[in-house]
């Protein structure tokens, strides 16, 4: 098992910040002692749903769950940049595609009961390998192990990656930030998700000014501050990522074949991780 140690802001401490986690926590368990494994996705880049994905999971692993974060947003993550400090080699696609056991990739960090596994090199097809076998099997393991598994998803309005992770899910929170996304454009992301037989949890409305003026305003632009520029800057560039792997991949030796179930079944030895009672 790998370590890392996880840097927070001053605002993400904050005590009212670390107080509305909380309670979006407990609105959480009050949703039924089922719901476990939880994915978090929003319409747009830039809304702050790796933000919430994170003091999600730590508000859990501070009221002693043990507490896995998962960063399935392989196409563009932010959350190794964002929080990790330390040496990390392995992540979830090196899971998925077959080269590492589960228990490799996943993180021990110093937050107690808080671990996370950070979402690796781009791959050519994250929709297809988040739809996987192995993708649902680790789900299956992990829940035998942790308490709540929370998993970070691209943004629905610009991939369908979190609408393919959502319907393995126990439940989906969508983050939407104040002011900025318009009531039909979510309507339409939240259709998706029901479409993918997801079982909605509810919205959280991010960065909401309230200083008293304009507290929830109108949602102003529909796609054109973040779904077209934002879109084209990052996951534009899917192609050059394809590119970069493929040219990693000539340069390799084969790949090791996908795990059977046995191997898929190997989070029992997980260092420092116990089973639930």
């Amino acid at each position: 098992m790998q370590s890392a140690k996880l840097h927070f802001s001053q605002s993400e401490n904050n005590y009212q910040i670390k107080e509305a986690y909380k309670t979006l926590r407990s609105n959480v368990e009050f949703s039924g002692q089922n719901v476990r494994v939880i994915s978090v996705t929003s319409c747009t880049p830039g809304e702050g749903k790796t933000t919430v994905a994170m003091a999600l999971a730590r508000a859990f692993a501070e009221a002693g769950k043990k507490t896995v974060l998962v960063d399935a947003d392989m196409r563009k993550s932010v959350l190794v940049g964002r929080y990790k400090t330390g040496s990390v080699r392995l992540g979830l696609t090196h899971c998925l595609v077959g080269r590492e056991r589960l228990s490799s990739v996943i993180c021990e960090t110093d937050t107690p009961n808080l671990y996370v596994i950070f979402s690796g090199p781009v791959p050519p097809n994250p929709s297809e390998l988040l739809g996987g076998r192995i993708f649902g099997k680790a789900l299956e393991n992990m829940k035998q192990v942790f308490d709540y598994i929370i998993i970070d998803t691209p943004p629905l309005g610009s991939v369908i990656d979190a609408a393919v992770v959502a319907k393995q899910c126990d439940g989906t929170i969508m983050v939407v930030e104040s002011n900025s996304i318009s009531y039909r454009f979510a309507q339409r992301v939240k259709d998706q998700l029901d479409k993918a037989g997801a079982k909605m949890l509810g919205v959280v409305l991010n960065k909401v000014d309230i200083t008293g003026k304009g507290y929830y305003g109108h949602y102003g632009s529909y796609y054109g501050k973040y779904y077209g520029k934002y879109y084209g800057k990052y996951y534009g560039r899917y192609g050059e990522d394809n590119q970069n792997v493929a040219a990693a991949t000539r340069s390799r030796p084969a790949p090791t074949p996908a795990p059977d179930e046995d191997d898929l079944d190997e989070l029992n030895y997980l260092a420092g991780v116990t089973r639930k009672d």
